[in-house]
């Protein structure tokens, strides 16, 4: 079909298992192609609102292509449309191998404001806060989302670690972690899953990429992208051109081949290019691609 930019997709009818499986700590088989809920609600954090039935239709549509991740958080929302609520209305009762994972660390507050890093009373509320816009009675993955002013975190890790004791969560992972407060976090509860920036263009990561695949944990990563959509490089095109593709779609295929332990969760509040992402389980690079796309980098 025909793309936005001129180019033709590859087959939108892929399923996500194509990318084949990944189990989250060692017990959770996903589909290592998932989805990200953070664009459902609105293109940016400052609007304008997208229409809350095509988002339900993504996610019902994205269940159907066989995604079993969903990746939400419940600051991810503009005005009254909430990505956790639209979930809860398009998928529950939830399929039985539906993993939803979900962050919690900062706050917003209903003007759409970042409020402080959140401590562990407010880290206990947020959990309970997603566990009841969510429906459930635990949650499989949380991450501790930090920010650039937090410095390590223990207290705030150790109190989703006693949640999890108590059964109110499954996994935990951390989010936009510096290789310290990666390190902290596994000296107090085990991490199975790290959420940080990654694409061609940004590999600051690089070494914890290797580590994850190493350690049999999940890496995840935002902004596949760059945080801006797929960049208009002459090398991605290329590529792209060579296998009938798009280079969003060259970009999600690079980031599946990069580690075993990559996991995916590109987002979209559209039908049609969800199924182009998911097309890209799809897409396997070969030596001579690998090697043109190792170039690209800020």
């Amino acid at each position: 079909m025909a793309t936005t930019d001129g180019t033709t997709a590859r087959s939108t009818q892929v399923p996500a298992a194509a990318a084949g499986e990944y189990r989250i700590g060692g017990e959770l088989p996903v589909n290592r192609m998932g989805f990200g809920a953070m664009r459902l609600p609105a293109p940016r954090w400052e609007g304008p609102a997208h229409d809350p039935a095509r988002g339900v239709e993504v996610l019902r549509r994205a269940v159907e292509l066989g995604v079993n991740h969903i990746d939400t958080a419940a600051f991810y929302f503009f005005e009254d449309i909430a990505a956790n609520d639209l979930i809860r209305k398009a998928l529950h009762p939830y399929p039985d191998d539906l993993v939803i994972a979900t962050k919690v660390g900062p706050g917003r507050l209903p003007d759409g404001s970042w409020t402080n890093p959140a401590d562990p009373a407010e880290l206990r509320a947020a959990v309970h806060r997603n566990l009841r816009e969510l429906g459930r009675d635990h949650l499989d993955l949380v991450y501790l989302r930090f920010l650039t002013t937090d410095g390590p975190g223990g207290d705030r890790f150790a109190t989703l670690a006693a949640l999890r004791d108590e059964g109110l969560i499954r996994h935990l992972g951390v989010s936009s972690a510096t290789p310290g407060q990666f390190a902290q976090a596994r000296e107090i509860a085990p991490v199975v899953a790290l959420q940080n920036r990654f694409s061609p263009l940004t590999r600051e990561h690089a070494e914890l990429v290797e580590l994850c695949a190493a350690q049999d944990i999940a890496y995840v990563p935002y902004f596949p992208f760059g945080g801006d959509g797929a960049p208009d490089l002459e090398t991605l095109r290329r590529v792209a051109d060579r296998h009938g593709a798009t280079p969003a779609q060259v970009t999600l295929a690079w980031l599946l081949a990069v580690s075993p332990a990559m996991l995916a969760i590109p987002g979209t509040s559209s039908p049609d290019h969800l199924a182009e992402n998911v097309a890209a389980a799809a897409l396997r690079l070969d030596e001579e691609d690998l090697a043109e796309l190792a170039a690209l980098r800020r």
